[in-house]
């Protein structure tokens, strides 16, 4: 016990550390894959038909294959087939590739949960609008898109809280997040090894974020009851 109060300042420093990492990937994840989930379930949803079939088969393909092989993919692929590296040494390099992959892996899962909100809203909506002088992009705007929020609140937020954990795999290409700290002690790292107990409170940096997530995402969705 005395040894593990005199490792536990070793630890949590290390620990704070990878979260703060997590937290980076899970902001930078959100901020990109919000609006370019839009862009893809436009293009899913195009009269184009081209673009269209050509959307739903990437969203297939990302969505029927695991994140950590795209993970791996989109980070060792250029160096290994072009010979050239395009994402830089260290972890910035490392982070820069798997914020690319987590922001395309959880786009193509927003644009599912966007094109559904969106075509969930009765096309009775539009025509009265059309028939009221609005042009197509204030309908979006001003009726059809604020439905939607509605309706899409509650799956957007089970899958924030899966990108929550789903950061954990970052480890793989060597992002130093929170778990990958955590495992350190129990490989050896700055004077530690053999020690389990540090993954342990892994598992309560994440249930503490996820709570607080939950508590937020719940609030806001209470807010939006006005829509009933």
């Amino acid at each position: 016990m005395e040894q593990i109060l005199e490792q536990m300042p070793i630890v949590v420093h290390s620990l704070n550390i990878g979260f703060m990492q997590t937290l980076k990937l899970f902001f930078v994840t959100l901020i990109g894959a919000i609006p370019l989930g839009l862009v893809i379930a436009f293009g899913s949803m195009s009269r184009f038909k081209v673009l269209s079939y050509f959307t739903k088969i990437i969203v297939w393909i990302v969505r029927g294959t695991p994140l950590m092989i795209q993970l791996l993919i989109i980070y060792y692929f250029p160096g290994l087939v072009w010979k050239k590296p395009i994402w830089g040494g260290g972890e910035t390099g490392r982070f820069l590739a798997a914020s690319v992959s987590f922001i395309f892996n959880y786009a193509c899962y927003f644009s599912e949960i966007y094109r559904g909100g969106i075509q969930s809203v009765p096309v009775g909506q539009e025509e009265a609008g059309l028939v009221l002088g609005m042009t197509k992009s204030q309908i979006f705007f001003k009726v059809t898109l604020l439905q939607m929020i509605k309706r899409i609140v509650p799956p957007m937020s089970n899958e924030i809280i899966t990108l929550v954990k789903d950061t954990s795999l970052a480890r793989i290409i060597a992002l130093q997040e929170i778990i990958w700290a955590g495992q350190a002690f129990m490989k050896g790292s700055q004077g530690i090894s053999g020690a389990i107990w540090p993954m342990f409170f892994t598992a309560i940096y994440y249930l503490i974020f996820s709570g607080v997530l939950t508590i937020v995402l719940g609030r806001l969705e209470k807010k939006l009851d006005y829509f009933r």
